[in-house]
C-alpha cells in the first residue's frame, strides 16, 4: 500500500481532501516560517545566544494558527481544527473529551 492510501484510510478522506491537506500543510509551514523570519528581523535580535530558542517559541505558536488560516481557503478547516485538537490532546495541552 502506498504513503497516500494509508493517510487516505487514518484520516478517512478522498484523494482530492488528501491532496488539498498536504497543500495546506506545505503552505502553512511555509507561511509560518515567512512570519517567523519577518518578527526575527523586527526584533532586531542579530547574534544573541537565544535567537534560536526565541525563532522555535514563535514557530510553535504560529504554526496552528498559519495552517487554520490556510485550510480556510482549502476547504480544509474542520479537518485542520481536529487535527490541531487531537495533537494538542497528545501534547497535554488540551483535556480529550
Amino acid at each position: 500500500m502506498r504513503w497516500y492510501e494509508r493517510l487516505q484510510q487514518k484520516w478517512k478522506v478522498n484523494g482530492i481532501q488528501l491532496a488539498l491537506i498536504l497543500v495546506t500543510f506545505a503552505v502553512g509551514g511555509s507561511l509560518t516560517g515567512q512570519v517567523a523570519k519577518w518578527a526575527m528581523d523586527a526584533l532586531n535580535l542579530g547574534g544573541v545566544w537565544y535567537w534560536g530558542l526565541l525563532y522555535l517559541l514563535i514557530v510553535t505558536i504560529l504554526w496552528p494558527i498559519m495552517v487554520l488560516l490556510v485550510s480556510v481557503p482549502m476547504g480544509q478547516f474542520r479537518f485542520f481544527l481536529n487535527y490541531i485538537g487531537k495533537l494538542a490532546g497528545k501534547l497535554g495541552l488540551r483535556k480529550n473529551a
